[in-house]
């Protein structure tokens, strides 16, 4: 907390990277509902940061329509990710009490800037989780998530050589931009930053082109996962989930997804989601035996491919525990080193899970003397690929619901934090809906209450 609240007063004093194109660190209309409100005065159900593992469903104002090519939703859809748990522990830093969060979410236009001209009130859309302008030089090239003008935050300049892209509900880090776990949401050049769906596509399908399946595909791609190779991955949460079934449809030979602790039920859903899948429980090797050693008795040499699908926060030994809580790094490099140590020599290693700023104990002499390849695969670029995965989706290649484990109300969002935390429920991948949601599409969770 305290990090981040020392980063928001540096930001504060440094000011902004100049180039800036939209409106930015508006992340809750009632910090100014004059100028953020809409003028009706209608109000709205979102859930916000209150501090360190504290988050809360409040009431606040509808957002109105600031610039141009701003699209004002009506949220029918959104969830919780891995990646807001970095957010509810303090990791990421920049937050601010009171900024609505969440980054994925669907719904349907209620009003459009003057400036768009592909969307109309009424079409049903999915928002990508980055904010792209459309533009600049990795707009151009549909790299949506570094666009070069949507987040001109001088620490993230500073700390890591350049800027991702704005990003809805992450953070001042990444721009400082209301998120979607609420009943409206303002979409910042919503006539590029919004995909829209068609009839045969339901939200329960469609939400999660926002985030985990191009994330999950960029993740498998970008790795390099090719015909015949044995692939690991560490995590078996929704990414990994699609990881796996991703690298099937790659033509992988092999997929063995690695999971343990109170997360260890997670393997068994993934094995019955998809049966080809081999599942290794870290808390099972008995004394003496690793992760590593284990992959190489599995498969002769290791896997070719490791895909991290976890995140660096989460330390398993005392040492990088007790590093973490003294804040002398901000990121474990356990699951990095299990990697680099597990794949045969010349193997690939892609990190998706978030990692934000510096590790010890990194193992650069295995990188570098079994010449393994580390790839950051990066925020992944939505817009590259959420036209090819909507297709998939269409023609049935591709099944986002065997994730999908439960449905729950916006109005009980502080609890499913609390309990997705705690990996209870079963909680894989949840479908949020609100007010303006329609009923459950057949084959798809029924509503879950906790009241």
């Amino acid at each position: 907390m305290a990090v981040s609240q020392s980063a928001n007063v540096l930001e504060k004093a440094m000011g902004h990277v100049e180039g800036g194109v939209t409106e930015q660190n508006m992340t809750n209309p009632d910090r100014d509902r004059e100028v953020y409100g809409d003028p009706s005065g209608e109000k709205m159900k979102a859930l916000v940061w209150n501090g360190k593992n504290s988050v809360q469903v409040v009431e606040t104002h509808k957002p109105k329509i600031i610039e141009d090519r701003d699209v004002i939703l009506k949220v029918t859809g959104s969830t919780i990710c891995g990646s807001d748990l970095h957010l509810y522990h303090g990791a990421v830093v920049q937050l601010q009490k009171g900024d609505i969060l969440g980054h994925e979410f669907c719904g349907r236009v209620d009003s459009v800037g003057p400036g768009v001209k592909n969307l109309k009130p009424g079409d049903r859309v999915v928002a990508s989780f980055q904010i792209a302008c459309g533009e600049c030089m990795y707009c151009q090239k549909k790299l949506s998530s570094q666009c070069e003008r949507t987040n001109t935050n001088k620490v993230e300049n500073i700390m890591y050589g350049g800027r991702t892209a704005g990003m809805f509900g992450y953070s001042h880090f990444t721009g400082g931009f209301a998120g979607g776990q609420a009943e409206y949401a303002r979409v910042p050049y919503g006539d590029v930053n919004l995909l829209p769906l068609p009839d045969d596509v339901p939200d329960e399908k469609g939400l999660y082109l926002s985030d985990v399946l191009s994330t999950s595909w960029n993740c498998v791609v970008d790795t390099g996962v090719k015909e015949g190779d044995v692939v690991a991955i560490w995590g078996a949460g929704p990414i990994g989930q699609m990881c796996a079934e991703m690298s099937f449809i790659r033509g992988a030979k092999r997929v063995i997804v690695i999971d343990g602790g109170p997360a260890a039920w997670r393997l068994d859903l993934v094995k019955s989601k998809t049966p080809k899948v081999e599942i290794l429980n870290y808390t099972d090797l008995p004394s003496g035996q690793t992760v590593t050693s284990k992959l190489k008795e599995m498969e002769h040499g290791g896997p070719d491919v490791a895909l991290e699908c976890a995140a660096g926060e989460y330390a398993k030994g005392i040492g990088h525990k007790i590093e973490l809580a003294l804040g002398l790094e901000t990121d474990t490099s356990e699951i990095i080193n299990e990697m680099i140590t597990s794949v045969k020599s010349y193997g690939r290693c892609g990190i998706t899970g978030v990692y934000v700023g510096f590790t010890n104990h990194f193992n650069i002499g295995a990188l570098m003397e079994r010449g393994i390849r580390l790839i950051g695969n990066g925020q992944a670029p939505v817009h590259l690929y959420w036209k090819d995965l909507l297709k998939m989706i269409q023609d049935g290649s591709l099944d986002s619901t065997i994730m999908l484990s439960h449905r729950v109300n916006i109005d009980e969002m502080d609890t499913l934090y609390e309990k997705f935390e705690a990996r209870a429920d079963n909680l894989q991948k949840v479908f949020v809906q609100t007010r303006f949601s329609d009923p459950p599409a057949p084959g798809t969770p029924e509503l879950t209450s906790w009241k």
